[in-house]
């Protein structure tokens, strides 16, 4: 068991559910239980998922956990181009919390195939 505020890839996915929440607070009041939340829920997701692998037993399950991880960030992604089009999102915020999103989705990739090739 590790503690997952070392990882990097945690740190980083951290850092992106925070700009996601500061950026969606300027989203429109109709968006609360739709856009606005779903954004959030799906950002703090990564995370979660990344914290809730580090404290399980055996590779398989950290793996599994990272998988999950990943969705999460697709799903953001997703919802930040949707925020974008609809232009709730201003072209150089989405440019921010994409990169940070292609970022953390690289970083899970590449800790998921490492975990492959150890086996």
């Amino acid at each position: 068991m590790q503690d997952f505020k070392d990882l990097k890839v945690w740190q980083r996915a951290h850092e992106l559910t925070l700009s996601a929440y500061q950026a969606t607070r300027t989203f429109p009041r109709e968006e609360v239980y739709g856009l606005t939340s779903q954004l959030r829920r799906a950002a703090a997701s990564v995370p979660a998922n990344v914290a809730e692998a580090c404290g399980r037993d055996g590779s398989a399950d950290f793996g599994r956990f990272l998988k999950v991880a990943m969705g999460s960030a697709s799903e953001t992604e997703y919802h930040l181009l949707l925020a974008r089009d609809l232009d709730y999102l201003k072209r150089d915020e989405w440019e921010h919390l994409n990169m940070l999103v292609v970022e953390v989705k690289k970083m899970l990739a590449a800790l998921i195939l490492k975990l492959r090739t150890d086996d």
